[in-house]
């Protein structure tokens, strides 16, 4: 009788994370047949720590990674599960993705007791938020709001809105719909608010030539096209404009009849300046053309906006 290979599949203890960690083993159990296992091993990150205050303030998008990935290259996990528009837009040193689950709904989830999108809040509202991307993009529909740091769990920001800390808050509409909660927030739509490039997209990266060739062949199949398409442009779009991603920044790939097309947008934090381009690919673009689009996007509109080009990270 042949014996399951076990893969140790590194993740956040959060229960978003934990959610997605466990789709990653269950899709690897059935693409393999049953001959790979997945073990979870869970970590607390610098990120998970940090409850009040915005990541530009400690170091960035990397804190919910660095425990992991650290895992990753000492051998103490094969794989690591990540949500991956907390992925900086350079993985470390010596280690690859190795798939892309299939994209979950990329929108933005408002939440609020009071009215369905952000422009029927009343003057002067308040809303929750820990991102600078989505405090730029709410000033820059409605200068007049208030903005707060809001931070925590999913269960934790809903019960700041019932407190009343804030008249609405936002989360990314993905992570509601793994957890089951996606009847707390109304979507909005792209065209109004563009989400952090890779939204929505579960990354499963390893340290290069570690893995067998059985957990190679299993994750390849559990890998999507078309969120691979979207992670490639999206994130060659976030490094050509910082490969830390000290901007507030906003890229999506969309699908259409003639192929694809990436729309990504750079704004003040405050909202008022908004730079925005766009360029397209085929429909049988190959790996390097996504990456080129991406990037060609992204210097499109570093050369647009100069040295006025915001300087700020993205929570």
């Amino acid at each position: 009788m042949t014996h399951a290979e076990p893969i140790k599949i590194g993740t956040r203890g959060s229960p978003l994370a934990l959610k997605q960690a466990h789709a990653v083993a269950d899709a690897l159990a059935d693409a393999s047949g049953g001959a790979i296992t997945g073990e979870i091993v869970t970590f607390t990150t610098s990120g998970d720590q940090l409850t009040t205050e915005r990541l530009i303030n400690s170091g960035g998008k990397g804190l919910f990674t660095k425990e992991i990935d650290r895992a990753v290259d000492d051998g103490r996990v094969d794989i690591a599960v990540h949500s991956l528009k907390d992925v900086p837009s350079l993985l470390p040193d010596g280690q690859v993705f190795v798939a892309f689950l299939p994209r979950e709904d990329p929108r933005e989830a408002f939440i609020s007791r009071v009215c369905d999108h952000p422009r029927d809040l009343p003057n002067g509202a308040t809303v929750g938020t820990a991102s600078l991307r989505r405090e730029a993009q709410t000033l820059a529909m409605r200068p007049d709001l208030n903005i707060v740091t809001f931070r925590g769990l999913v269960e934790t920001r809903l019960n700041k809105l019932d407190a009343g800390e804030a008249d609405a808050t936002y989360l990314a509409l993905a992570g509601l719909k793994r957890l089951g909660l996606a009847h707390h927030g109304t979507p909005i739509p792209l065209e109004d608010m563009l989400p952090s490039p890779a939204q929505g997209i579960i990354g499963v990266a390893a340290k290069d030539g570690a893995l067998s060739d059985a957990a190679l062949a299993a994750l390849n199949a559990i890998s999507d096209t078309a969120a691979t398409a979207a992670a490639t442009a999206e994130r060659a779009f976030l490094k050509a404009l910082d490969g830390s991603c000290r901007t507030p920044i906003a890229g999506h790939l969309f699908r259409d009849r003639d192929g694809w097309r990436l729309v990504g947008e750079v704004l003040d934090v405050d909202g008022s300046r908004r730079w925005r381009a766009e360029g397209r690919v085929s429909s049988g673009a190959s790996a390097s053309d996504f990456e080129t689009l991406g990037t060609t996007v992204g210097n499109a509109i570093r050369a647009d906006a100069g040295d006025d080009l915001p300087a700020f990270e993205d929570g």
